[in-house]
């Protein structure tokens, strides 16, 4: 790899893993946000991410966040890989990074589960329910992760955070998002619960057993936090409303034929997997999508500071108003 010294990395990697031998990297395609990369060492292969190069928003790309929660999970209802290092030091790849085990299994990207059968991805899908639901049952103070975010309060601060992000980092105007965010502030439903979330739960991010309907690992959690489950399950709907040329999405699509339940199938399923009544309110996907357009006006940001980690920005730049139209159209706004 040209982007690093792959001697400096082989030094350091004989002091904590396993073996020793010349470090294999090869980046990961796809993805804008942390630099992610298959590593072979010592005769054994592991995932190697990263933080991106240059400035970053305050409490962006917080890999050690991430390490922190899949080691907490080790153990519980919750498959993640095992990760052995973090390492702080700057020094040896430019930003911190951490690794972690390479399982073998399938992800999939297009949420129509291509190549599939209904039978199979109709037990995909309840897998993925299912390890969502696993992952909001997770006692937070036997795992050690108490002191991982704030109770109560979770969309009040969130809707106030991504306003202040989306505005620390715009290079340009997107009248959706301050609207959809004024929206969000005046609809936030009655209640509260604080539990583990994921923040990036959907299908890509998760890995499945080779050959079975089975969820052996979930990935990415650099969003992960304390806060309201149904942030997670309101992100999880996403591609209901999603067409396929945005990302895959399911809407317009034939489920019934494909073995994929509707929306409100899926959402029912999940609160009976809780042991809950159906709690569904789209104002959780709302929120989600308003999240997800300023994310995504972070890569434009991030695009013009010279900093982009993969793909093309250009390409993308037109999601942050389709992300939160969709959620104006949910809110009925």
């Amino acid at each position: 790899m040209s982007d690093f010294d792959a001697n400096v990395l082989a030094e350091y990697l004989a002091g904590v893993l396993p073996g020793q031998g010349p470090a294999l990297l090869e980046k990961i395609p796809g993805g804008m946000s942390n630099p992610t990369y298959f590593l072979d060492f010592g005769g054994a292969r592991y995932v190697l991410r990263k933080q991106p190069p240059g400035k970053l928003l305050p409490s962006a790309h917080a890999i050690d966040r991430e390490f922190r929660v899949i080691n907490a999970l080790k153990g519980t209802g919750v498959p993640v890989p095992a990760a052995p290092v973090y390492c702080a030091d700057a020094g040896i790849l430019g930003t911190p990074f951490y690794i972690m085990e390479r399982l073998e299994g399938r992800v999939f990207h297009d949420n129509g589960l291509p190549g599939q059968t209904p039978l199979e991805r109709a037990a995909m899908f309840e897998a993925m329910n299912a390890t969502l639901a696993a992952l909001h049952s997770v006692d937070v103070d036997a795992v050690g992760l108490v002191d991982f975010g704030r109770k109560g309060g979770f969309f009040e601060r969130q809707i106030a955070r991504w306003s202040k992000q989306y505005d620390a980092g715009k290079i340009r105007d997107v009248a959706q998002i301050p609207r959809l965010a004024e929206w969000l502030s005046a609809h936030i439903p009655v209640g509260d619960e604080t539990t583990l979330v994921h923040g990036d739960f959907r299908l890509g991010n998760l890995i499945f057993h080779p050959t079975r309907p089975e969820v052996i690992g979930v990935l990415d959690w650099e969003l992960s936090t304390l806060g309201h489950p149904l942030s997670d399950l309101g992100y999880n709907l996403m591609p209901w409303t999603m067409l396929q040329s945005e990302f895959d999405g399911l809407a317009g699509r034939d489920l019934g034929a494909l073995g994929i339940p509707d929306l409100r199938s899926y959402a029912a399923r999940y609160f009976s997997h809780r042991g809950l009544p159906d709690g569904y309110d789209p104002f959780y996907t709302a929120f989600a999508f308003f999240r997800l357009a300023v994310i995504f006006e972070g890569i434009v940001s991030r695009a013009a500071q010279g900093n982009q980690v993969s793909g093309s920005a250009d390409d993308v730049a037109h999601l942050s108003a389709v992300w939160a139209q969709h959620g104006l159209t949910l809110a009925g706004a």
